[in-house]
C-alpha cells in the first residue's frame, strides 16, 4: 500500500512548538552518527533523515517520500511496524534497547542492534500527525559484549587445558560470527625453527586455499601472514589484487573471494614467533580500528593458547621420559636382582659341597693310613702286601693276599713280569727272598756260598 505523503507543514510562528523542535533535531542530528528520521501520518512516510540514517539502510535506497514499509520490507515481521503505529495510535512514545534488526535479505543481510525511541509528532492541536524517529547503534558494542563472552569461555578453555585445535577453532569460528563486516579469519603456527607457516585454524577459508598454503616459508614478500612471520609486525593489504607481495598467491586468492587481509604476528612472551592471526574481508577495504583491536586481543589470546600447549608439550615429553628412564631401573634393578639370586644360589651349592668335601675329608682324617704295609697284613693295612722280588728275568711284584685258583700254575697268584735291560758284563742278581729261596730259622735269607 502507497500513502500519500502529508502536505509540507505550515509556516511556523512561535508558538508553534511542533515544527519548532523538528527543526531543532534535524540540526542536532544532521551530521551525528545518531539514526534521526521524521515520519509523517499513518503509513509513516519519510518525510526527512540524516546521512546516519541513510547510510544505515543502505545509500542506494536514500529516498524520501516513500513509506518505510516500502523502503524497508523486511521489517515486515521483526516488530517495528507494528510498534510504529502503536505510537501514532497511543500518542505514547515507545523506547528499546539493544533491539535487534536485520536489514536487507540473503547474502547482503546484516544484523545490527539499536537503542531507539519512537516520540508522537503532533500538530498545533494536539492531534499526532507523525512519529520522530531516534536511534543509536549498539552493534559494536553488543559485539564487544559478545566477543568478551567469548574471549572469557576461550580464557577458561586455555586453563582447563582444552585442545589447542579446539581452543583456535573456536576462536576463529567466534570472530567470523560475531564481525558485523564478514570477515574470514586464518591462525597458522610457527614449525620450531620458525621458518615455515602451518595450519592452525580457518574455518571459513575454503580446503583447497588451506592446503595451498600449507608449509609456506616466512619471508619478506611472501603475502601478508609469510611477511608479518619475517617482520615480527602487522601487515595490512588493503587490495590483495594489486599487493605485490601477493604476486605468488593471487590467483589462489581470487579463486578463494579474498579482497584484503590484515595479518597480525603472534609472538611469545620472549618474542619468538609461534605463528600469525589474519582477518581476510572479501573486497578491498582499509582496516577499521575495530579490526586492529579484535586482531591484537586475539592474537594475545592465540599466544597464550600456544604457549600453554608447548608447555604441555614440554610437560608430556619430560614424563615420558621419566616414565621411560623408570622402566629401564626397572629392568636394571630385576636384572640386578636376579644376578644377586643366581649368586647366591651358586654360592649356597659351593658351600654344601665344600662342606661335603670337608665331611669326606673328615672321614678319611679318622681312618688309619700306615706308610708301609708289612708282609702278611700288618694291623691296621688295608692295603694288599707286595714285594718285589729279583731272579734272573728280571725283578718281579708279587700280590700276596689272592688265593690261588683252582687250575692254576704253581707260581705265586699275582706275580708281574717287569723285563729290565740287564747292563753288559753283569751277572743276574740273586734272589734274596720269596718261597725258594733258603731261610734260617728266623726267616733270614741264606745267602748261597
Amino acid at each position: 500500500m502507497t500513502a500519500t505523503p502529508a502536505p509540507p507543514p505550515a509556516a511556523m510562528t512561535p508558538a508553534d512548538a511542533g515544527p519548532t523542535a523538528d527543526e531543532d533535531l534535524r540540526a542536532m542530528f544532521g551530521q551525528s552518527i545518531a539514526v534521526f528520521a521524521a515520519l509523517s501520518g499513518p503509513a509513516h512516510v519519510v518525510e526527512a533523515a540524516n546521512p546516519a540514517f541513510f547510510a544505515t539502510i543502505g545509500k542506494d535506497r536514500a529516498r524520501i517520500g516513500v513509506p518505510v514499509a516500502e523502503l524497508l520490507p523486511e521489517l515486515a515481521g521483526q516488530g517495528f511496524l507494528d510498534l510504529l503505529d502503536q505510537v501514532y495510535r497511543s500518542g505514547e512514545p515507545y523506547t528499546g534497547r539493544d533491539a535487534r534488526v536485520v536489514l536487507d535479505t540473503g547474502t547482503q543481510a546484516r544484523e545490527m542492534f539499536f537503542d531507539f525511541t519512537y516520540e508522537p509528532r503532533r500538530d498545533p492541536s494536539g492531534t499526532v500527525i507523525g512519529i520522530r524517529v531516534i536511534g543509536v547503534e549498539t552493534t559494536q558494542i553488543k559485539d564487544a559484549q559478545r566477543l568478551l563472552t567469548k574471549h572469557r569461555a576461550l580464557l577458561e578453555q586455555i586453563a582447563r587445558q582444552a585442545p589447542l585445535t579446539e581452543v583456535l577453532d573456536g576462536m576463529a569460528r567466534s570472530i567470523e560470527n560475531l564481525s558485523p563486516h564478514g570477515v574470514l579469519v586464518s591462525i597458522l603456527l610457527a614449525d620450531p625453527d620458525g621458518t615455515h607457516l602451518l595450519h592452525g585454524a580457518a574455518p571459513g577459508l575454503p580446503g583447497f586455499y588451506n592446503q595451498a598454503i600449507e608449509g609456506i616459508a616466512t619471508g619478506d614478500g611472501v603475502g601478508s601472514c609469510g611477511t608479518a612471520a619475517h617482520r615480527r609486525e602487522p601487515v595490512i593489504t588493503t587490495a590483495i589484487s594489486t599487493d605485490p607481495a601477493w604476486e605468488a598467491f593471487r590467483d589462489l586468492a581470487e579463486a578463494a573471494g579474498l579482497g584484503s587481509c590484515l595479518s597480525m604476528p603472534i609472538l611469545a612472551r620472549d618474542g619468538h614467533l609461534l605463528g600469525t592471526f589474519a582477518l581476510y574481508h572479501r573486497t578491498p577495504r582499509t582496516p577499521e580500528d575495530i579490526d586492529l583491536a579484535l586482531a591484537r586481543l586475539f592474537a594475545d589470546t592465540a599466544a597464550l593458547a600456544i604457549e600453554r600447549h608447548h608447555i604441555e608439550q614440554a610437560q608430556q615429553a619430560a614424563e615420558a621420559s621419566a616414565q621411560s628412564a623408570l622402566e629401564e631401573l626397572t629392568k636394571t634393578v630385576r636384572s640386578e636382582r636376579q644376578l644377586r639370586a643366581e649368586a647366591e644360589q651358586r654360592a649356597a651349592a659351593a658351600a654344601e659341597l665344600n662342606a661335603r668335601m670337608r665331611a669326606a675329608a673328615a672321614t678319611q682324617a679318622d681312618r688309619p693310613h700306615p706308610d708301609h704295609c708289612q708282609l702278611g697284613g700288618a694291623t691296621g693295612c688295608a692295603e694288599p702286601a707286595e714285594i718285589k722280588i729279583t731272579d734272573s728275568l728280571g725283578p718281579l711284584r708279587l700280590g700276596l693276599h689272592r688265593p690261588r685258583r683252582r687250575g692254576h700254575p704253581q707260581r705265586p697268584v699275582g706275580v708281574h713280569r717287569q723285563r729290565r735291560t740287564r747292563r753288559p758284563g753283569r751277572l743276574p742278581q740273586p734272589l734274596t727272598s720269596g718261597p725258594n729261596v733258603p731261610a734260617d730259622h728266623e726267616g733270614r735269607s741264606i745267602r748261597p756260598g
